[in-house]
């Protein structure tokens, strides 16, 4: 298989997310080179090169600092067409996460070229204006576009021949170990029951108002809160002693911390950031067993909710009545059968499924590459 080149605005190691899934099932068959975006240093041009325990080889450009960001992406150009040189990459397929990336992929020639379109990225806080123009670019040049839901794929879907929507999937196994008796964490192993906890990346997504009249609201709830605080200020977090910051936790460390939660959370703002998220964490809760409450997200409420596997509530009022409900619910048949349900859906979502449909889309698009040259 030609090797696989990804251009990334997420850190491998950051929250292990749509590209690590994909890509470490990718690693399975083909070489995978995830490009990190640069770290900026007092040192020489240079790319580190690390092979990851999955297979994925991590690549992250260090360049000297003080340049404009033409200037850094023509070197990291440079360093990236070495880097194909110097492994002797024939053939290769490049997957972009982010078009602001797009020039560093000047001295490239890959057989296919998709666009991973897992989120509306322009719509993020500290967005560059740049954004919106280089997509329009990468567009024009992708072979492939894939979507992170539904509801971007509307939004994308005429402005590309070939869009194919790829929802949030889930890796049953590793969350159904929460089933299964594990320990309690030593940093939750004594706070108080009920449990209603949230995973996930802390930023201006994340509804911070709702999340601290729920707390004063209901003191006796213990919210336990995963991961790292980014592009917001952490003093704006609520406080209290019912509130917990845990920090950020390994992916295997996940089903564990699952297991000792009574409620699971998607306390999403409703914003421009939000608009078109389809949250990886919406069947991994579910997997885990753990009954779901959840604002209003499109691709939240279509098709968890409209199934009547997530609770859907916006506003104080009706989150707390449906949290209130779920803690209820637990234990009683009702309970069980919503349970059962969510789990004869999740039957038919796999990460594996995914990347096998992903890549029967990448060689159908290499063949009509091929038989367009051949026409000419």
């Amino acid at each position: 298989m030609p090797a696989l080149l990804v251009l990334s605005h997420l850190r491998w190691d950051f929250v292990f997310q749509r590209p690590q899934h994909l890509m470490t099932r990718a690693a399975q068959t083909r070489r995978v080179y995830y490009i990190e975006e640069p770290i900026f240093t007092s040192e020489a041009d240079r790319l580190e090169v690390r092979q990851d325990a999955s297979g994925v080889v991590v690549v992250t450009p260090h360049l000297a600092a003080g340049r404009s960001l033409a200037e850094s992406q023509a070197c990291t150009a440079r360093l990236l067409a070495e880097l194909v040189r110097r492994e002797g990459l024939k053939e290769y397929d490049l997957w972009v996460y982010t078009p602001m990336e797009l020039p560093i992929t000047a001295g490239l020639t890959p057989r296919v070229t998709v666009y991973d379109c897992m989120d509306e990225l322009a719509n993020f806080k500290g967005a560059p204006p740049e954004l919106r123009r280089r997509e329009d670019i990468l567009f024009r040049r992708a072979d492939l576009v894939f979507t992170g839901g539904y509801r971007l794929y509307e939004a994308k879907r005429e402005r590309h021949p070939s869009v194919h929507p790829f929802p949030s999937s889930v890796d049953m196994a590793h969350f159904a170990q929460a089933r299964t008796g594990l320990a309690d964490p030593a940093d939750q192993r004594d706070l108080p029951r009920p449990r209603l906890g949230f995973y996930g990346v802390l930023d201006e997504r994340f509804d911070i108002e709702l999340v601290g009249e729920l707390a004063r609201r209901r003191p006796e709830w213990q919210f336990v809160l995963l991961g790292p605080v980014v592009k917001i200020d952490p003093a704006s977090l609520p406080q209290g002693e019912n509130l917990h910051y845990l920090g950020m936790k390994r992916y295997a460390e996940l089903p564990s911390y699952l297991a000792h939660w009574d409620v699971a959370l998607l306390p999403f703002a409703r914003n421009e950031a939000t608009e078109f998220i389809s949250p990886t964490k919406t069947p991994e809760y579910l997997a885990a067993g753990v009954p779901v409450v959840s604002t209003g997200i499109r691709d939240v409420i279509r098709p968890y909710g409209e199934r009547d596997l997530v609770r859907i509530a916006d506003g104080v009022d009706a989150f707390e009545a449906a949290c209130a409900a779920a803690l209820a619910e637990r234990g009683t048949p009702s309970g069980e059968a919503r349970r059962e349900r969510a789990d004869r859906y999740l039957a038919t979502l796999s990460w594996d499924r995914t990347w096998a449909d992903m890549s029967a889309l990448i060689e159908q698009a290499a063949e009509r590459a091929v038989a367009g040259v051949a026409d000419d």
